[in-house]
C-alpha cells in the first residue's frame, strides 16, 4: 500500500528514485534552545518545556487548539488548526515535551504552528549524530502517515542496506582528483544524512556537478554523434544569385555579426555533414538577410529552399519582404500558407515539386505530406520554439538526403540556458544591429500621466509617424481580455478623434481575413493607430512606427515587453516605448520594468528574465528535458555549469567512444540511462 502510494505521490519505483528523492533542508536537532531565547530573527527553533492544558477554541467549521509550553525563562504558544480533536486526544498536560518548529510572533507573543511534538527524554537530547533531512511530501502521504519524518526513516533504513558497491560511480576518478569531488556513495550519504553542514555542502556540489556534466557529455555525444553520421548535402560554390544579390542588391552593408554568421554557414554547409544551426539574434539584428544569402547560396548549388514561419502573418511578411528584395533577381518564390487557394496550391505543389520553384516560405502547410520537393536543400525555421520536434522532423523526411537546417529565435537565449538546453545545436549569436537604427528610449509613467502619454502621442502622429497601443491576453478570461481592449479601444478614440485620425484594431477574436485587413492598413499607412492585444508580439514590419504604448505593462513578462518594444525602433528615426501601469504595482513587476527602462540588451534582458523566473518557467525552452535537473539549477548554478562543461568538451573530444577503460563507469551509467529514460537525436 505504501509502495502504491510512493508511486503515484512521488514516482518513486525503485531504491535508486528514493535516494534522489532529496531533503530540501536539514534541522540541527542536537542544540536545545531556552524559550526566552526566541526572537522575530529566530527561524526553526527547538525548545524543551512543561505543557499546560491545551484549549478548543472557535466552532466547529473553524476548531483550533492552543496550549502553552513553558520553560524557566518565558512561555511559547503552540497552535493546531488541523487534527485539533486528534492532537488533543493524545497530549499529556504537565508534561515535559521537546518541541521543534518555525517560530513567528502573534499579539508579541513567541508562536509556533503546527509543531513536531514528542515525550522528552533525556537521551533524545543531542542524541543523533546527523543533521536530520526534511522531505518534502505531498498532502495525501501525510494524511497516511508518509510524512517527512517517515520518508527520512525509508531512507534510513535504506542506507543501512546499502554499501558503496551498490552506488557506483559514473564520475572518472581523474575528475574527481582534479575537481576535488567527493565519491558518488558518500555524496549521497551526506545529501540525506550529513555529519556537518560543511559535508553537506561538499555532497550538493558533487550531486550538482554530476547532474550537469552528465547532460553536457550526452549533449557532446549527440552532436559529434550527428556531425559523424548524418549526411548533409555539400554547397561548392558561391555563384550567380548569392553574389548578383551581394553586389547589387543588399539594402545594407552587412555589420560584422552577419558577415561572421554566414561564414560559419557557409563552412557548414560545404561539409558533407547535415547542417544544424541555431541563429539567435536580437530583434531588428538582420536575421532574415542571414537566411536569404544563405538560401541564394542553396539555389546556386541546385537545392531548393524552405522559410517555414509560426503564423500566417508572419509568413506573409517574410514573403513579402523577400518579393521585395528579389524582384529583380530572377528567383522563383512562392507563398504556402493554410488559407492558399486551391488552384495557387496546386501550381505551388507543381513547381516544388518539378524544381522550377526555388523558395517557399509557408507556416506548417509546408510539412503536409502532400507538399513533396524536387531537391529540398536548406530550411529556415523561424520562432523555432513554436513548433514541435516532430513538426521540424518532418521537414527533414522530404529529401534522400537531410537538408541543412537554421533555427531562428528573436528571444535571446541566455548563454546557461543555450549551453544546457541546445547543446547539441551548433550556436551563433548576431549582437550587432544594422547601421542606421536607434537605440529606444523606454519610460515608465503610471495611469495619472495618461494625459501627457497621448499628448506625446499626438506630437509624434503630427510628425507623420504611426503608434501601437498593446494591452494584456488575459490567459485565464478570453472575455475579460476582449472587454479591456474594447475599453482601451473607446478610451483611445476619445483621445485621437476620427476623422482626424484612423485607427485599426486587431485581436484574436476576429476573423483572420479581418485581422490580416486591420493589420495590413496599418503596415500601408493607411491607419496612424494600432490597438491589439499580444497578437502583434512576433513578426510585424512597420518601419514608420515610433511609438509604442504597452498598457497595464506590469502585466506582462520581461522577455514579453521586449519582444513587443521590437516592433518600433525598425527605421532611422528616434523610437519610443511607454510602460503605462496602475498606480499599484508589486515588487517583482516594478523590477522587470526598471530592467527594460535600463537597457535594450536583449541578452541582458533575457539572463534577468532567467534570474527572475527561473528556469522552469522560461517557456519553450526544449522539449528535450535537458533542464530536468533535481538539485542543479542554471541560473545559482552558473560557475558550476562552466566547470562541468569544460570537463566533459575535454573528456568527449579525447574519448568519443567512451571506450577508454577509465571512462568505462561513465559508459556504462549513460547506457543504463538511456534504456531507463530513453534521450537522443533532438531535432
Amino acid at each position: 500500500m505504501r509502495g502504491e502510494l510512493l508511486k503515484k505521490e512521488l514516482s518513486i519505483y525503485t531504491f535508486s528514485d528514493l535516494l534522489e528523492h532529496y531533503p530540501h533542508r536539514h534541522i540541527d536537532k542536537t542544540q536545545v534552545h531556552k524559550i526566552g531565547s526566541i526572537s522575530p530573527a529566530t527561524d526553526f527553533v527547538q525548545v524543551v518545556g512543561i505543557l499546560q492544558p491545551p484549549a478548543l477554541m472557535g466552532d466547529k467549521r473553524a476548531r483550533r487548539l492552543i496550549a502553552q509550553l513553558t520553560d524557566d525563562t518565558g512561555t511559547l504558544e503552540l497552535a493546531w488548526f488541523q487534527g485539533a480533536n486528534w492532537v488533543q486526544k493524545n497530549l499529556v498536560p504537565g508534561q515535559k515535551y521537546l518541541v521543534f518548529g518555525k517560530t513567528g510572533f502573534f499579539n508579541g507573543k513567541p508562536q509556533m504552528v503546527h509543531p513536531e511534538i514528542e515525550i522528552f527524554t533525556p537521551a533524545k537530547e543531542g542524541g543523533k549524530d546527523y543533521l536530520e533531512p526534511v522531505y518534502p511530501a505531498t498532502e495525501k502521504l501525510k494524511a497516511r502517515g508518509l510524512n517527512g519524518r517517515q520518508l527520512a526513516k525509508l531512507t534510513y533504513q535504506l542506507f543501512s542496506m546499502i554499501k558503496p558497491a551498490d552506488i557506483p560511480e559514473n564520475i572518472p576518478a581523474h575528475i574527481l582528483a582534479d575537481y576535488k569531488l567527493m565519491n558518488r556513495y558518500e555524496a549521497y550519504s551526506n545529501i540525506h544524512f550529513p555529519v556537518s553542514d560543511k559535508a553537506y555542502k561538499a555532497a550538493l556540489r558533487r550531486l550538482k556537478f554530476e547532474e550537469l556534466f552528465v547532460a553536457q557529455v550526452r549533449l557532446n555525444l549527440v552532436r559529434i554523434s550527428r556531425h559523424q553520421s548524418s549526411r548533409g548535402v555539400i554547397f561548392e560554390k558561391v555563384g550567380d544569385f548569392f553574389n548578383t544579390f551581394y553586389n547589387q542588391y543588399l539594402p545594407f552593408e552587412l555589420t560584422g555579426a552577419q558577415k561572421r554568421v554566414l561564414k560559419e554557414i557557409r563552412t557548414d554547409t560545404a561539409r558533407g555533414r547535415q547542417m544544424n544551426r541555431l541563429l539567435q539574434g536580437d530583434v531588428g539584428s538582420g536575421k532574415t538577410i542571414v537566411a536569404l544569402l544563405s538560401m541564394l547560396l542553396a539555389a546556386d548549388n541546385g537545392f531548393q529552399s524552405c522559410l517555414m514561419a509560426p503564423t500566417e502573418i508572419l509568413a506573409q511578411q517574410h514573403y513579402h519582404g523577400l518579393s521585395e528584395l528579389l524582384k529583380d533577381m530572377g528567383v522563383e518564390l512562392a507563398l504556402l500558407t493554410g488559407s492558399t487557394k486551391t488552384a495557387a496550391r496546386k501550381k505551388i505543389m507543381q513547381g516544388l515539386q518539378d524544381g522550377s520553384l526555388h523558395f517557399v516560405v509557408g507556416t506548417h502547410a509546408v510539412i503536409e505530406e502532400k507538399v513533396q520537393f524536387h531537391n529540398l536543400g536548406f530550411v529556415v525555421v523561424d520562432e523555432q520554439h513554436r513548433f514541435g520536434v516532430a513538426q521540424r522532423a518532418k521537414l527533414w523526411e522530404k529529401a534522400v538526403i537531410p537538408p541543412h537546417v537554421l533555427v531562428m529565435t528573436a528571444t535571446p537565449i541566455p548563454r546557461t540556458l543555450a549551453m544546457t538546453a541546445y547543446g547539441d545545436l551548433d550556436y551563433s549569436v548576431m549582437d550587432e544591429l544594422p547601421p542606421g537604427r536607434q537605440p529606444i528610449t523606454t519610460v515608465h509613467r503610471n495611469e495619472m500621466a495618461r494625459a501627457t502619454v497621448m499628448d506625446f502621442v499626438k506630437t509624434e502622429i503630427e510628425k507623420g509617424r504611426q503608434a501601437y497601443f498593446i494591452y494584456p491576453l488575459i490567459e485565464e478570461s478570453e472575455k475579460l481580455s476582449y472587454e479591456d481592449l474594447m475599453q482601451g479601444y473607446e478610451q483611445v478614440k476619445s483621445f485621437f478623434p476620427e476623422p482626424n485620425y484612423r485607427i485599426s484594431m486587431v485581436h484574436g477574436r476576429q476573423p483572420s481575413d479581418q485581422k490580416e485587413t486591420n493589420m495590413a492598413r496599418f503596415v500601408n499607412g493607411d491607419t496612424q493607430i494600432m490597438v491589439a492585444t499580444t497578437v502583434i508580439e512576433v513578426g510585424v514590419n512597420v518601419p514608420n512606427a515610433s511609438v509604442m504604448v504597452i498598457e497595464s505593462s506590469e502585466k506582462f513578462g520581461l522577455s514579453q515587453l521586449h519582444q513587443l518594444r521590437g516592433r518600433v525602433g525598425r527605421g532611422s528615426e528616434k523610437s519610443f516605448c511607454v510602460l503605462l501601469t496602475g498606480q499599484k504595482v508589486s515588487n517583482d513587476a516594478r523590477e522587470r520594468i526598471k530592467i527594460m527602462c535600463a537597457t535594450n540588451d536583449g541578452f541582458l534582458i533575457a539572463e534577468k528574465d532567467l534570474e527572475l523566473r527561473g528556469p522552469g518557467d522560461i517557456e519553450g525552452t526544449r522539449q528535450s528535458g535537458a533542464l530536468n535537473f533535481k538539485l542543479a539549477n542554471i541560473v545559482n548554478d552558473k560557475e558550476v555549469l562552466e566547470v562541468a562543461k569544460i570537463a566533459a568538451e575535454k573528456l568527449v573530444e579525447e574519448d568519443h567512444t567512451l571506450n577508454l577503460a577509465k571512462n568505462l563507469e561513465l559508459k556504462n551509467y549513460l547506457q543504463a540511462q538511456k534504456a531507463r529514460s530513453g534521450w537522443g537525436k533532438i531535432s
